[in-house]
């Protein structure tokens, strides 16, 4: 559907989330897109050391995870929020799990998905800047027509994108253009799946945070980081199928750590980067985009688990590291192990 500016759902905006906003993040119907994967393209010893790097945190391997404690059984898996016909496996894996859970715990379930699209039809000035310069005026000529040019491939005409919020503009520019049919028919993923698989078993599905913590979180981003956040992306343009091809073949690996040490190397191309600046960048969004969200959903998924065994799905960047999911449930006595079926 071309020539429309679209609602984001929320499991659309954690996507972006899921890679940080300095960085592309590819979005449904990437199985429509030919890419290549850049970490396999990099010198073998450069391979290496990002390796290294990523299995020096904790946890940094593997998408399936078992914790226990005094009784209480949690299942862990890091998600992919694309669609991927390698997901079967994982769901006839899960399948068992499913079947003796009480409850499925996600980032955002159905009704968080309802009333974010609710609010944003609700509030337009979430997504539409009603003060203040405009994009034309705030960006510099070469940036505006490089944006323009990339609104206008994905149907949208660059007037009707002149005002809007830059974390939005960023989500649009997320979609690469091999993906934008499927993108705008809907994509479940594997959270999807696994809430229509909950939903089909009558069990409940309940949030990890509430429906507008992505909203809070640019709220709180200062302009100037909205505005790279753009530009960012922009950079990343012409290797979008690249990037996408990257991600997957990562994540069904059980290496999302990988990635995220990718991305600091990508990111260093980009104009103005410094080592220092990258480092800095990477730091904040960790504390705001995923280890302080991490922190917030351990203690809901621990009240879940009291009352009998969980399963617990989120992206896969989630898992590991010190601030990660995992390691934050085995510092409060979880064991916690690879998911053995």
């Amino acid at each position: 559907m071309q020539g429309c500016i679209l609602i984001p759902d929320d499991l659309t905006m954690r996507r972006l989330l899921a890679l940080a906003a300095l960085c592309l993040a590819p979005l449904p119907g990437l199985a429509d897109c030919v890419g290549n994967d850049l970490i396999a393209a990099l010198p073998v010893a450069e391979q290496a050391a990002l390796r290294a790097r990523a299995d020096a945190a904790p946890f940094a391997r593997g998408n399936l995870w078992q914790a226990s404690r005094d009784g209480q059984q949690v299942i862990l898996v890091g998600t992919y929020h694309l669609d991927d016909p390698r997901h079967a496996e994982t769901l006839t894996q899960l399948a068992p799990v499913l079947d003796k859970a009480t409850a499925l715990l996600v980032e955002a379930g159905p009704e968080e998905e309802a009333a974010l699209k609710h609010r944003l039809a609700k509030e337009p000035g979430l997504m539409v800047q009603t003060s203040g310069p405009t994009l034309p005026e705030t960006l510099l000529p070469e940036q505006w027509q490089a944006l323009s040019e990339a609104l206008r491939a994905r149907g949208v005409p660059p007037f009707m994108a002149a005002k809007l919020r830059p974390w939005y503009l960023t989500l649009m520019l997320s979609v690469p253009v091999c993906a934008l049919e499927a993108a705008t028919q809907g994509s479940r993923g594997l959270d999807g799946m696994l809430i229509e698989a909950a939903a089909d078993r009558g069990l409940p599905v309940r949030a990890l945070e509430p429906y507008d913590t992505v909203l809070r979180l640019f709220d709180d981003m200062p302009a100037a980081d909205q505005i790279e956040m753009v530009t960012s992306t922009l950079a990343m343009e012409a290797r979008s199928e690249d990037m996408g091809a990257t991600l997957a073949t990562a994540y069904f690996a059980g290496e999302g750590r990988l990635v995220w040490e990718f991305m600091q190397v990508q990111s260093l191309q980009l104009p103005g980067q410094t080592p220092e600046t990258v480092a800095e960048d990477f730091a904040q969004m960790d504390r705001a985009m995923i280890s302080g969200r991490n922190r917030a959903w351990v203690p809901i998924i621990e009240e879940a688990a009291a009352r009998g065994p969980v399963l617990v799905a989120f992206g896969a960047l989630h898992l590991s590291g010190e601030a990660g999911v995992l390691n934050l449930l085995a510092e409060r006595g979880f064991a916690v192990t690879p998911f053995a079926p």
